[in-house]
């Protein structure tokens, strides 16, 4: 009887009638079944469908985060390719930018999933994805280019004592140095964080902690890439050191972001009762 109910239960979870045979059945019971048992125990099918749904979510996560980021990205990138007169950033320096968000996703399969979104199958949707990317992407254009703003108009041109056109050649390269150093490390803090802020419904590291290697690799990753300009390497990749009314800004931008989002991440859950 009680194996009865456990595998009734597994058919609800499931959704669906599934065949269950064990290890030393017939050849002919187990090519018809859907699963075949390989110890006597009926837990290690609930434990796989609850694997599974943790999987799927951690999965939701990086191509919802990763799309609505990239999206708003080349929002912004397509904006400054119309109004500067140089690069926002170098083809190095975005692969170096996408090298760190990848390794960050690289260890989203042991992030933590919230209980709640264990107790249902989740469904994948790409017009709940579209509205994802819509509703989120946006978001970031917007404060990478009040970064634009404040790197052209106010901090490069008092670091190279001028505006743009009216520089030397030299003190041009140096001006679009110190820009592609400020926008590289703003996209790189918003990136990382926003994945921290976007992988949960809850309040992260109040009322959901991600998983360990996710805070690891996150911590180790700000730190090496913000200190990356000060480095040899970080000057053979067109980095520059910045000064720190610079930083001073950068964790103003930060911090409006993610209050901006966090309301955001609020109204969207409001209106479809879900996030991942």
């Amino acid at each position: 009887a009680t194996a009865k109910t456990q595998v009734s239960a597994i058919n609800n979870q499931l959704g669906e009638d599934v065949g269950i045979s064990v290890e030393n059945a017939t050849d002919a019971v187990k090519e018809s079944s859907d699963v075949i048992l390989l110890k006597k125990d009926l837990n290690v099918l609930a434990e796989g469908v609850i694997e599974g749904r943790k999987a799927f979510a951690n999965m939701s996560k990086y191509i919802k985060i990763t799309a609505s980021s990239n999206f708003g990205n080349i929002c912004a990138v397509v904006v400054a390719g119309i109004l500067l007169p140089f690069f926002p950033m170098t083809s190095i320096q975005l692969l170096l930018l996408n090298l760190l968000y990848d390794i960050l996703c690289f260890v989203l399969p042991w992030d933590k999933v919230d209980e709640e979104m264990l107790h249902k199958p989740l469904e994948w949707s790409g017009k709940r994805l579209r509205g994802f990317i819509t509703f989120f992407g946006p978001l970031s254009s917007v404060f990478d280019l009040i970064t634009f703003a404040f790197l052209y108009f106010l901090l490069c041109p008092w670091i190279t004592g001028g505006s743009f056109k009216a520089l030397s050649i030299a003190e041009q390269q140096h001006f679009i140095t110190c820009f592609q150093t400020g926008w590289f490390l703003e996209s790189m803090w918003t990136q990382v964080l926003i994945l921290q802020l976007l992988r949960t419904k809850k309040v992260p590291f109040i009322q959901s902690m991600p998983g360990k290697p996710v805070v690891v690799v996150t911590i180790i990753g700000i730190v090496l890439f913000t200190l990356l300009p000060y480095t040899a390497l970080g000057e053979m990749l067109g980095l520059c050191a910045m000064p720190l009314i610079y930083y001073a800004f950068l964790i103003s931008v930060v911090i409006l972001y993610l209050l901006l989002v966090s309301f955001a991440k609020y109204v969207y859950i409001g209106k479809t009762n879900n996030l991942v």
